[in-house]
């Protein structure tokens, strides 16, 4: 068994560098290599890790001779000509940023694609101590789920290198960016695939204003997305980017014929108001139809993770089963199928809005727009 695990890292912007800090805390977990474009990012970069090899593409970084996993946390439109780097060159165990790809036309490449290591696809959204909560009870609780719902009501889109995720063309699109964890979570609950999704969504107040070389930013900041599933079950999103003043940044409920168990998880305590005291601690609610009334649960995160990123310690749970794949004692918990799957539901919703049409989706995850 691997006692040290020696990382490479593509990509560390704000994201990359939260993984930095996770990493920090996982036993035996070493960065080797960062490949960061950005001479900013990388100065903060090397402040977090400063024994790591700054190299100068993602060919050094896979040459590079000491090397036990990789982490891909690039911009959303670099993944999947990285991945194919990696897979041609090196395929080391790795872990790949959501979405794994944006362009419907690199769906047939990852279906063909042959990795010879795990690859485990972030979808650090499962992992939430709440979240996670919820999806040990659901189905039990509820006698089966025939309804879920996820909002998010949360705070723009943050800047980022280049403004790349100001543009459809580069993030994919919100409902694919940002919701493909959502649809992930989804199926996860579920543990069922979607047959058709209706949506509306738009841009309506955020950076409106704002324009990067000319050109106006197209991403979207709210939508609602329905969702029928095969076994009978409904799933709705609702999201909007311009509430940032709520006190719970994500509520999930799954309702069945037995109860509603819900979870509220706040957003980043860093973006929590001085004046309103301690952030609110996560909770989940169980409500019985029989019995009535709701049994109220809280489900505190531990500081240091909540310190080491903005996703309530889920990065570090995720990298902590990660690492435990790569030492050849764990199994990939979230495969190149879930995140393909996510990213088509969120490209199905898109279209499902700009068309005004629902969107079948077949057992492979395949769009078609019907009236």
């Amino acid at each position: 068994m691997l006692e040290t695990l020696n990382y490479g890292i593509i990509g560390c912007g704000m994201m990359g560098q939260e993984h930095l800090r996770n990493l920090a805390l996982v036993n035996g977990a070493e960065v080797t290599a960062i490949f960061e474009p950005d001479a900013g990012m990388r100065a903060r970069a090397a402040a977090l890790v400063p024994k790591a090899q700054m190299v100068g593409s993602v060919a050094e970084l896979l040459a590079h001779p000491n090397l036990d996993a990789l982490l891909v946390a690039s911009p959303n439109d670099l993944h999947v000509r990285q991945i194919r780097e990696i897979a041609a060159t090196r395929p080391l165990p790795l872990l790949v940023e959501k979405p794994v790809f944006t362009d419907p036309s690199d769906w047939d490449t990852l279906d063909a694609l042959q990795y010879a290591a795990p690859l485990w696809v972030a979808m650090e959204y499962r992992y939430m101590p709440p979240v996670a909560a919820l999806l040990d009870q659901a189905q039990s609780v509820t006698g089966g789920i025939k309804m879920l719902t996820i909002r998010e009501h949360r705070f723009p889109f943050l800047e980022k290198v280049g403004d790349w995720n100001r543009f459809n063309a580069r993030t994919g699109g919100t409902l694919v960016e940002k919701c493909c964890h959502f649809f992930d979570l989804m199926r996860l609950i579920l543990q069922d695939n979607p047959v058709r999704v209706m949506a509306s969504g738009g841009q309506d107040v955020n950076h409106v204003n704002e324009r990067y070389d000319g050109s106006a930013p197209d991403i979207w900041d709210n939508a609602y997305v329905i969702v029928d599933f095969a076994g009978g079950a409904r799933a709705m999103l609702e999201l909007c980017m311009f509430a940032e003043g709520a006190r719970y940044q994500e509520e999930i409920t799954a309702v069945g014929p037995d109860a509603r168990i819900e979870c509220l998880v706040p957003g980043p305590g860093r973006f929590w108001p001085d004046h309103l005291g301690a952030p609110p601690v996560p909770q989940l609610i169980v409500s019985l139809r029989d019995p009535k009334g709701p049994k109220q649960i809280e489900v505190p995160v531990d500081p240091a993770l909540l310190q080491a990123g903005d996703h309530n310690g889920s990065t570090f749970y995720q990298h902590d089963r990660f690492a435990k794949v790569v030492r050849g004692h764990g199994k990939v918990e979230v495969s190149l199928s879930d995140g393909v799957w996510a990213v088509q539901m969120g490209l199905a919703a898109q279209r499902a809005a700009q068309t005004g049409r629902a969107v079948a989706l077949d057992a492979q995850g395949r769009m078609s727009v019907h009236d």
